[in-house]
């Protein structure tokens, strides 16, 4: 099913919670490619992804993202622990979190359904199939927005 107009138009806030700057460049120039109109805002740990999410402090201004995509391996608060905050928060249960490893780790997995993300993706380990990645990631959006009821 074709994502409708409305949905390709909006621009998707995306929050990228990466700690590997080269990751987080592959990432940052394969969504630039992207055919969905986004801006990417990045953070490399819990803390601040809690922050932005939640609009506190230096994050105050910045929009809160309509996705986030989050590693599980941070420094300081990681990522099991976001996502867990997150299902804590009435206010932020219907941002979708896309778990994004390098790890193929069992409890890592079980971990986050348990913790209810919507998705559970393997990174590439080739920078080019990083723009493939990206475009998944694209087609899941669709998907989820698709999903979702319309807000009146």
């Amino acid at each position: 099913m074709a994502p409708d107009s409305k949905s390709e138009d909006k621009r998707v806030d995306i929050l990228l919670v990466e700690p590997n700057p080269g990751d987080t460049r592959l990432f940052t120039e394969s969504f630039k490619d992207a055919k969905l109109k986004n801006e990417l805002y990045t953070v490399s740990d819990g803390d601040d992804a809690l922050d932005m999410i939640t609009q506190r402090g230096a994050y105050a201004e910045t929009p809160q993202p309509d996705l986030i995509l989050l590693e599980p391996k941070l420094p300081g608060k990681n990522g099991m622990d976001v996502l867990s905050e997150l299902n804590n928060e009435s206010a932020l249960e219907g941002i979708p979190v896309v778990v994004l490893t390098s790890s193929d780790m069992g409890e890592d997995i079980v971990k986050s359904h348990e913790l209810d993300a919507d998705q559970y993706l393997q990174k590439p380990v080739e920078p080019e199939d990083f723009i493939r990645f990206v475009q998944e990631i694209e087609d899941l959006w669709f998907a989820i927005v698709q999903e979702t009821p319309a807000e009146n």
